[in-house]
C-alpha cells in the first residue's frame, strides 16, 4: 500500500497557475484502466491512480494519509516504525545482490528513513513449482548474511507454492520493525523553501544492472547494484545533527528506489507544496550508467537506486551533513544536488549543465519493470 514513488498526493491542491507559459499547469488525464496493467506497478502516474482509487479511499486514516515509506506509531510510549514490501525482481541474481538481499536491505531502509533502527523482520514467499531448491537455498543464506550485517532478526514468516506457470520462480514480501529512539518527526510534507536537497551517492546503478543482466547487454565497464542497508549512514547523519543541535533540520528522507530520483522529489514537493529545483551538474551519475542510458533513451533521473537515500534538511546543517557523510562508505559521494524553492509549486525543475532550465516530471508508466 505505500504509494511512495507515485508523485502523486491525492490530498494535495492542484498544481499553482503561473504567469509564465513553461510553469503553468497543464493537467494530464490519466486514464480509467478495466484492467491492471504493467504500468500500474511503475510507481508513476498510473500507480498513483492505482493507489487513490482502489486503496486509499477504503483504507483512509490519519497513519497511513501521511503517506510516507513507512507508518508511524505511538505504542505504550514507544514510538514504532512500520513497513511493508513486496520483491518480484527478475533475474533473480545479479552483480551486487539477489532478491533475498535486496528484499531485507530494502525494508531495512525504509525504517530507516524515518530515523528508526531497524529491529525485526518477517518474510513471506511465494515460491513457483519447479523452482530448484538449490536456487531457493542460496537466496535464503543471502537474506541471513543480509540482516546479519544490518543487525536485524527474521521472527516470522510463511511458505506458499503455486503451480508451475502460475508464478515467477520467486516473490518474496517483508516486514519490518524498528525503534525511533531519537525526537525526529520526518514526513513528505515538512519540506520548506531554502531547505537543500542532499543525495548520498551515484545514481542509476542498480537498474541499469538489472535491465543489462535481463537483456543481456554489455557495456565497457562492469556493473553493479548498489543495494546495501543504509541505516549506519543514517545514524551518522542524525549523530551530527544532534551534535549541532539541529535534529528539527530534518525535513524528511527517502531512498529512491522505483520511480528514481525524480519520481521520489515530485512525490515531496507535491506533498509539500513547494519546488524542487536541482542543479544538473552536482547529481552524480557513473560514465557507464550514463552512457548505457543514452544508448537505451533512459533518462538516469528515473532509474532505481536500491543503497542511496534522499535528505532535505535546513540550510544551517546542510554542509555539515555532508562533510559527516562522506566519512561513511555509502555516503563517499554525498553533495548538494539542489534546493527546495516558494515557486513553481508541485513541481521540480533542473538548472541543466548548458545553461537551460526544464521540467522534471513524473513518469506516466515505466522505463523499466520488474527493477525491485
Amino acid at each position: 500500500m505505500n504509494p511512495t514513488r507515485n508523485g502523486h498526493d491525492p490530498s494535495a491542491a492542484p498544481p499553482e497557475e503561473e504567469s509564465s507559459g513553461v510553469f503553468g499547469a497543464c493537467p494530464l488525464p490519466i486514464l480509467d484502466h478495466p484492467n491492471i496493467v504493467m504500468g500500474h506497478g511503475s510507481g508513476g502516474k498510473l500507480s498513483a491512480e492505482l493507489i487513490d482509487k482502489v486503496f486509499v479511499r477504503r483504507f483512509r486514516n490519519p497513519i497511513l494519509d501521511r503517506m510516507d515509506d513507512q507508518a508511524v506509531l505511538d505504542i505504550g510510549g514507544a514510538r514504532l516504525a512500520f513497513t511493508t514490501d513486496s520483491f518480484v525482481v527478475t533475474p533473480l541474481f545479479f552483480p551486487g545482490g539477489d532478491i533475498g538481499r535486496l528484499a531485507i536491505n530494502g525494508t531495512v531502509n525504509d525504517l530507516a528513513m524515518c530515523g528508526a533502527r531497524p529491529l525485526y523482520l518477517s518474510a513471506a514467499f511465494i515460491l513457483e513449482e519447479g523452482l530448484p531448491t538449490a536456487d531457493l537455498t542460496r537466496i535464503v543464506d543471502s537474506m541471513q548474511a543480509a540482516a546479519q550485517a544490518a543487525g536485524v532478526h527474521l521472527v516470522t514468516g510463511d511458505t506458499k507454492v503455486v503451480n508451475r506457470g502460475k508464478g515467477d520462480k520467486i516473490f518474496i514480501t517483508t516486514t519490518g520493525i524498528g525503534h525511533i529512539d531519537r525526537p525526529t518527526q520526518m514526513s513528505a510534507d515538512r519540506a520548506r523553501p531554502g531547505d537543500k536537497v542532499i543525495l548520498s551517492g551515484f545514481i542509476g546503478d542498480h537498474g541499469i544492472t538489472i535491465l543489462s543482466q535481463r537483456e543481456h547487454l554489455e557495456f565497457e565497464s562492469d556493473l553493479q547494484s548498489d543495494c546495501a542497508p543504509l541505516h549506519s549512514l543514517v545514524h551518522e547523519m542524525l549523530s551530527e545533527a544532534e551534535a549541532a543541535s539541529s535534529l528539527d533540520g530534518f525535513r524528511c528522507m527517502r531512498d529512491p528506489t522505483r520511480g528514481g530520483v525524480a519520481t521520489v522529489l515530485n512525490e515531496i514537493a507535491a506533498r509539500s507544496q513547494a519546488g524542487i529545483l536541482l542543479h544538473e551538474s552536482t547529481i552524480p551519475i557513473r560514465e557507464s550508467v550514463r552512457g548505457a542510458c543514452e544508448v537505451l533513451g533512459l533518462d538516469p533521473l528515473y532509474v532505481a537506486n536500491e543503497g542511496k537515500l534522499l535528505a532535505v534538511v535546513t540550510p544551517d546543517i546542510a554542509d555539515r551533513l555532508v562533510a559527516r557523510m562522506r566519512t561513511h562508505p555509502l555516503g563517499l559521494e554525498s553533495r548538494i544536488i539542489g534546493e527546495v524553492t516558494e515557486r513553481p509549486r508541485n513541481m521540480v525543475l533542473m538548472k541543466t549543465s548548458i545553461g537551460g532550465t526544464r521540467v522534471v516530471d513524473v513518469l506516466f508508466g515505466e522505463q523499466m519493470p520488474r527493477i525491485c
